[in-house]
């Protein structure tokens, strides 16, 4: 089943509030005939984008393959939260890497808040930036764990951005009883999504990157030149970037055995007005502490945006709308009887331990993908390190890269029934409540 055709239309975005609110990149022609360039790009989302227009800057000739249009997968329909640190927290990181590797590692992901956010400035992106995103847990433990998580990272990282809040605090903040506190912090961000998209969009074609939409590759045959095949065309090329993410499907074996994709969901309610204050009374975004997390903010037009379940089949379900109601009237009764203007799913690229995949698929073959829900920034960087180990400076790419990434058990027949197993566990432990 092929992931960039059996959920949506060909060629059109989903009738998301984010397509409803961008202006669209005019359509790139498709791939027709033979290109040679120095680099072939796969994917238009957040890494494909960034590799190129970086690649551009620094004088590659670049060509970019997309399957569907500029942003159409999860780089488009994202919950935009750019989050700090890795996917990964910097415990889970220093207890499997040691502490000076995890520093390392928190360093790389500063740097790629600091990027998107620079990249937004420089090319004046208009996706509505917003500083803030608060993470409040469950019970009185979880928020325990939020406030030494604070202080870890203030004390052993000199990161001074995270405020503490105890659970008045964080109803003050987000007017839910379900949650008994976290912290806020103010270092992250959320943005518009496919805005953001577009926006890197427009400044890789301004570079000089030739951008062909509606291309989706069929076959890639390696050697000391590629060669990546459409229906259509060809391209030729020195150096190849595999940006695809959750959407790759059985292309690349190497990468389909480490990164899965799977659906996650998001509506957009009617504009609140007043209610919305009865809701959130700061324009922040929010996360929560479940495995499969609620994440939520109100947009410039005062609409909650509410992100929450996941769906373990390819295809979406029917009733979008009515499955994230269910999550959303639970940490917000007020909103029950909310009508939703927008319902929509993505697919995104997940990893075994829910850290990104870089890697040398071969010499001339480099792969960026498997954010796990944190690819705001991360994808926008990956895409940053690609661009420079190709131009021979890989210490950010390798220092990714080195973080070990095993395949799924149960190899290509059984990695997707293995994984349902194991995400319908967690997702259980949420609804009991431990």
């Amino acid at each position: 089943m092929n992931l960039l055709h059996v959920n949506d239309k060909d060629g059109e975005y989903p009738d998301s509030w984010y397509a409803a609110t961008s202006d669209f990149l005019p359509a790139q022609h498709p791939l027709t005939g033979d290109e040679r360039v120095d680099v072939c790009v796969i994917g238009g989302g957040y890494t494909g984008l960034s590799a190129a227009l970086h690649l551009a800057e620094m004088g590659f000739k670049v060509t970019l393959l997309e399957a569907q249009r500029i942003g159409f997968g999860a780089s488009g329909r994202n919950g935009g939260q750019l989050g700090s640190g890795q996917r990964n927290d910097q415990h889970q990181l220093e207890r499997s890497l040691g502490f000076d590797k995890a520093k390392l590692l928190w360093d790389l992901a500063e740097d790629a808040k600091l990027l998107v956010k620079d990249l937004i400035s420089k090319h004046q992106i208009d996706c509505y930036l917003k500083p803030g995103i608060a993470h409040l847990g469950l019970t009185k433990t979880e928020m325990q764990e939020l406030h030494d998580e604070a202080e870890h990272l203030s004390s052993a990282y000199g990161y001074d951005q995270l405020t503490p809040l105890d659970k008045d605090q964080g109803y003050e903040l987000c007017r839910s009883n379900a949650y008994h506190g976290g912290y806020l912090d103010t270092g992250s961000a959320h943005l518009h999504p496919l805005r953001y998209a577009i926006g890197l969009a427009k400044a890789a074609i301004a570079a000089g990157v030739t951008i062909h939409e509606g291309s989706k590759v069929t076959k890639i045959d390696r050697g000391p030149q590629p060669a990546v095949h459409t229906n259509a065309g060809s391209v030729t090329c020195d150096q190849l970037v595999l940006a695809a993410n959750g959407y790759l499907g059985d292309l690349v074996p190497e990468v389909a055995r480490r990164v899965m994709p799977i659906n996650n969901y998001i509506a957009a309610t009617e504009p609140l007005g007043d209610l919305a204050d009865e809701v959130l009374s700061k324009d922040v975004a929010v996360a929560d502490t479940k495995f499969v997390i609620n994440y939520f903010r109100l947009s410039h037009d005062r609409r909650m945006l509410f992100g929450g379940t996941e769906s373990y089949a390819y295809r979406f379900p029917r009733e979008i709308g009515e499955n994230v109601r269910k999550p959303m009237s639970q940490i917000f009764p007020q909103l029950a009887n909310a009508k939703i203007d927008y319902a929509w799913g993505g697919t995104l690229g997940i990893t075994m331990r829910r850290m990104p995949y870089l890697a040398r698929v071969a010499p001339n073959i480099f792969n960026a993908s498997g954010y796990s829900g944190h690819g705001v920034g991360s994808a926008t960087h990956a895409g940053q390190l690609v661009a420079q180990a190709i131009n021979g400076q890989a210490t950010g790419f390798d220092l990714q890269g080195s973080v070990p990434i095993a395949p799924f058990p149960g190899g290509m027949a059984l990695r997707y029934p293995l994984l349902v197993l194991g995400m319908s566990w967690f997702a259980l432990r949420d609804r009991l409540g431990f």
